[in-house]
């Protein structure tokens, strides 16, 4: 079955940087989206950003454009996000997620079919 393992989160002081991979396996597909989306205490789930494998094309939300990077790894099925400039909004539990119809042309949660078990990202001074 489809498994998604996530990691590199943490704690880290407003400005800083951290940078969270995936490795996904379980499957054989040419063409399909991995990304992340992020669930605080309380609301709901936001699509953070989303690769299309089988393109390369890129899908940022709009709160992290320019700050947040998503990348394929060197390995087949990973998949890395470079979060720069962080701030105390961007905490929350991130999961890596995985569509197998593409990213729908935008960085909405509603394209992934799994996700990974979540690791905690905690901006705070």
């Amino acid at each position: 079955q489809v498994q998604l393992v996530e990691s590199g989160g943490g704690l880290v002081q407003p400005g800083g940087s951290l940078r969270l991979s995936c490795a996904a396996s379980g499957f054989n597909l040419d063409d399909y989206a991995l990304g992340w989306f992020r669930q605080a205490p309380g609301k709901g789930r936001e699509g953070v950003s989303c690769i299309s494998v089988g393109d390369g094309s890129t899908y940022y939300a709009d709160s992290v454009k320019g700050r947040f990077t998503i990348s394929r790894g060197n390995a087949k099925n990973t998949v890395r996000l470079q979060m720069n400039s962080l701030k105390p909004e961007d905490t929350a539990v991130y999961y890596c997620a995985m569509g197998r119809y593409g990213c729908f042309d935008s960085a909405s949660p509603d394209a992934y079919d799994y996700r990974g078990q979540g690791t905690q990202v905690t901006v705070s001074s």
